[in-house]
């Protein structure tokens, strides 16, 4: 395989997870008597520029699919994100009713409805067929398709010029990370401004975040390797900053080459840290996989020895992130027998790999069980207060990234 940035020959493994189904391959109770697909699950290193890659076995279209059931509303610390970028954005730009704001990868039109009450001209872009849906019942305008060169420049020719373009946790997600960045900037106006957020390489290293590995995420970013893409792409990265969602992410500022926006400080400062943090360096991301299967290991210990002491143990949480956790474990219904969500379009389904039950929150409350194992760790300061009930009948909570705890 040769990198999707440079074209380097790959030699480097990041971590193998051996194989599993796509993370949000949801399962009907029909589907239960026919097979899965699974794909293996192995992460690359380019020596080159760096960019941190999964291995090509799978395709976009086989992810996002019409029927693609990640809904962002439906997290109330996503939805107060949102709201918070919106303010920081609207006060940053001073964007107006004369304004547009380009959403790409929009969802449910959670954040973008929120430019919408603003008085801001907006318009989403969003390939799933079922987020798109949900969008347009908020009112919103959706191009339903994939971005990339092509179509940024027929919807350029049209007059689509973004004085904002919104691309936050979806450059990740694309397998032609080129193509797509230098799509984004043909929907750019001239001093355009460009909003990358992205799980910070960094933090998943140093927290051991091998959770947020799946096939979904096609790329595995520090600034570093953003740089190299992005001047790729004819475009400049201008500004950066780290965020605390997903357990710690990027947010980047690109614009044009002709535009007006300076380059702050702060890129080179961040370029600097990663220097001294090693990213450049093969020792980086030597032990990784070590460090993976003793989070692995410790979890399966724990509910082994769970069941076989009487204790029960349920999840809390039908997150993708769970699902790679899940599956590399080799966790079936028999150490874990439900899964708690609040989305409506999860629930009565069944987990891809693991086959666990979907269920609603009445089901914890009725069971109540010794033991909540939190899948979505990087939520736990909201599930924490929402899910305080489990106290009241002794249970405790586990989480297993970046080790084994009971609180």
């Amino acid at each position: 395989m040769k990198c999707r940035c440079c074209g380097s020959h790959l030699e480097q493994t990041f971590l193998d997870l051996g194989s599993s189904p796509p993370s949000n391959a949801y399962l009907s109770a029909a589907d239960l008597a026919g097979p899965e697909v699974w794909y293996p699950l192995q992460v690359m290193v380019c020596g080159d520029c760096r960019l941190v890659q999964t291995r090509d076995f799978t395709r976009a279209e086989d992810l996002f699919t019409e029927d693609y059931a990640y809904f962002s509303g439906f997290s109330t610390s996503w939805v107060e994100h949102c709201r918070r970028y919106v303010d920081e954005m609207v006060d940053r730009l001073g964007l107006g009713p004369d304004s547009l704001v380009v959403e790409v990868a929009c969802n449910d039109g959670t954040l973008l409805a929120k430019f919408r009450d603003r008085g801001i001209r907006c318009l989403g872009i969003e390939p799933s067929a079922s987020t798109a849906s949900a969008a347009r019942e908020l009112g919103l305008e959706v191009v339903e398709e994939f971005v990339g060169v092509d179509m940024a420049e027929r919807l350029a020719a049209e007059g689509i010029a973004a004085d904002l373009l919104v691309a936050n946790n979806v450059v990740a997600h694309v397998p032609d990370i080129v193509d797509f960045v230098r799509g984004c900037g043909f929907l750019l106006s001239r001093d355009g401004v460009a909003s990358f957020e992205f799980p910070y390489l960094l933090r998943l290293v140093r927290g051991v975040q091998f959770d947020t590995i799946y096939h979904e995420h096609f790329s595995y970013l520090s600034l570093t390797s953003l740089s190299r893409v992005v001047d790729a792409a004819g475009l400049v990265i201008c500004d950066v900053g780290e965020i605390p969602t997903h357990g710690g992410s990027l947010r980047v500022y690109l614009r044009r080459a002709d535009g007006s926006h300076p380059v702050l400080l702060a890129v080179q400062a961040v370029l600097d840290a990663e220097v001294e943090a090693g990213i450049g360096r093969d020792e980086f991301y030597n032990g990784f996989q070590a460090k993976a299967d003793r989070v692995k290991d410790d979890l399966l210990q724990f509910l082994l020895e769970a069941r076989a002491n009487g204790r029960r143990v349920a999840a809390y949480g039908a997150a993708a992130k769970g699902n790679t956790l899940l599956n590399y474990a080799g966790i079936r219904p028999d150490l874990v027998p439900f899964a708690v969500d609040r989305n409506p379009a999860k629930q009565g389904k069944f987990l891809p790999g693991s086959r666990i039950p979907i269920v609603d929150e009445g089901k914890l409350i009725e069971a109540q069980p010794e033991h909540v194992l939190v899948l979505p760790w990087n939520i736990w300061p909201e599930l924490s207060e929402s899910l305080a009930y489990v106290r009241e009948w002794g249970g405790s909570f586990v989480m297993a990234v970046p080790e084994l705890q009971i609180v």
